[in-house]
């Protein structure tokens, strides 16, 4: 039985001092006491100051991390956009092997495991070779992603995409897409090699399905995805771009969000990414149907996406959480930070989604810890017993934080700190991130380094 005390935690009765938190060998909570006397603690005990739930990252392109920095400059366009980043995107894809896919997916899961994340909802849509043509193993890409995992030890839930066209009118995928391309049939026998995969991992590792969009996938083979979903995580790319929207409405003759909600009974085994282009009427729809919508902040600033209606959804009880997307910069105190900044620039007002009870930090903290588990099908995102222990520290003898009490620790971690701060991390109890740093992080850094060396000279 593992024990972790810590000076104060955030845990399912709220903010208590003196905590101890005892863990079983599956990575379950078993007992949690407060007012405790360490002292008096038999065995070994792992100290930290604040210990909170650590959240799950619940959407990620892994490989896209080693191109960031990459598409900063003007391209041939007047006028550059999603659109145009997305053929930067393409053309780096040629150039990557199956070996450069699991050293650069361990590398992001490391960053995000010191960044606080738990376990890492990989919605994985490279599948093939450059040319299109499929791998021996069908499922060579996905295995990578296990293989990344097994190294850096992170929580999985992996998302394999279906991705069928290149748009609405379903024209064949074009040169930089082909290595996604899969029809339904071949997607059922890679999601059933990529099952056979995740099972042999750690017990709290799962599963889930994701057609990419309506623009990628026909409306028969969505329907056949939410069969092979069932009851678990399914996942899909939904209303990001103004482009996508208008394209979608001029296909199926309505917007794409209200277009899903009128043909399948979306709950809350979903989670829809983005949702930067919705009325209100979707706001209001989406966010009863207990689904999770999925804000990637950081990218969606970058991409030039638009702005979530944040402060309507969760008005209407609406479910959120939040992962990196593109992978640009690992950071949940910066995704944080931007989806709050977002609504105050939009609404030109401060502390948006705060209530009469709660503060800005612990509205957000809450919202995307429990969002996140749910949209991994993961039993996670708050600290109790039963749940798996995912858990982080903060560092309570960091000057900005001292004195700090209450959700204010929150808001200063969030709002005046970083992830810095962070020193601990357990993914399902094992223990990743000590001292700020990951427990194989030279030998991780390393290998990434020499992809990235190769790579660079390459594109």
């Amino acid at each position: 039985m593992m024990k972790i005390y810590a000076e104060k935690a955030l845990i399912s009765r709220g903010w208590q001092d003196d905590v101890l938190v005892s863990v079983d060998d599956a990575g379950v909570i078993q007992t949690i006491q407060d007012n405790v006397d360490v002292a008096t603690v038999e065995g070994d005990v792992a100290r930290v100051g604040i210990l909170l739930p650590a959240p799950t990252n619940l959407h990620s392109h892994a490989f896209q991390r080693a191109m960031a920095g990459m598409s900063e400059r003007r391209g041939p366009e007047p006028r550059d956009t999603f659109w145009t980043w997305r053929q930067i995107m393409y053309r780096f894809l040629d150039i990557l092997t199956p070996d450069d896919i699991e050293a650069i997916a361990a590398f992001v899961q490391m960053e995000m495991l010191e960044a606080g994340y738990a376990c890492n909802a990989e919605f994985h849509y490279v599948h093939h070779q450059p040319s299109g043509a499929a791998y021996d193993n069908l499922c060579e890409l996905s295995d990578r992603i296990g293989a990344a995992t097994v190294t850096s030890g992170i929580g999985l839930t992996l998302l394999p995409v279906l991705y069928e066209y290149g748009g609405c009118d379903h024209r064949p995928l074009g040169a930089g897409q082909i290595r996604f391309g899969n029809n339904f049939d071949q997607f059922a026998r890679l999601h059933e090699g990529a099952s056979a995969m995740v099972a042999t991992l750690p017990a709290d590792c799962t599963i889930g399905v994701a057609p990419h969009s309506l623009r990628a996938v026909s409306i028969e083979a969505l329907a056949d995805c939410v069969e092979l979903a069932g009851s678990g995580p399914l996942h899909m790319h939904l209303a990001e771009q103004v482009k996508e929207v208008e394209e979608v409405h001029a296909a199926y003759g309505k917007r794409p969000v209200e277009w899903l909600l009128d043909r399948h009974p979306v709950a809350d085994n979903w989670c829809l990414i983005h949702c930067t282009q919705m009325n209100d009427f979707e706001t209001d729809a989406l966010a009863a149907t207990g689904a999770v919508a999925g804000l990637c902040p950081i990218t969606e600033s970058s991409l030039g996406d638009g702005i979530f209606n944040g402060v309507r959804y969760l008005g209407a009880k609406g479910r959120i959480g939040v992962g990196s997307d593109s992978n640009v910069r690992i950071s949940l105190t910066e995704e944080l930070r931007t989806l709050e900044y977002s609504q105050r620039l939009r609404d030109r007002c401060r502390a948006t989604v705060a209530t009469d009870s709660q503060s800005t930090g612990r509205v957000l903290f809450d919202a995307v810890a429990l969002g996140g588990a749910q949209a991994a099908g993961r039993q996670s995102g708050v600290i109790a017993e039963g749940q798996l222990a995912d858990l982080m520290a903060l560092d309570s003898s960091d000057v900005t934080l001292d004195g700090s009490k209450g959700d204010e620790i929150l808001d200063t971690w969030i709002f005046a700190g970083d992830d810095r701060m962070i020193t601990d991390v357990w993914s399902a109890g094992r223990h990743l991130v000590i001292q700020g740093t990951h427990i194989s992080s030279d030998a991780i850094r390393a290998r990434y380094g020499q992809v990235m060396r190769r790579l660079r000279q390459a594109f």
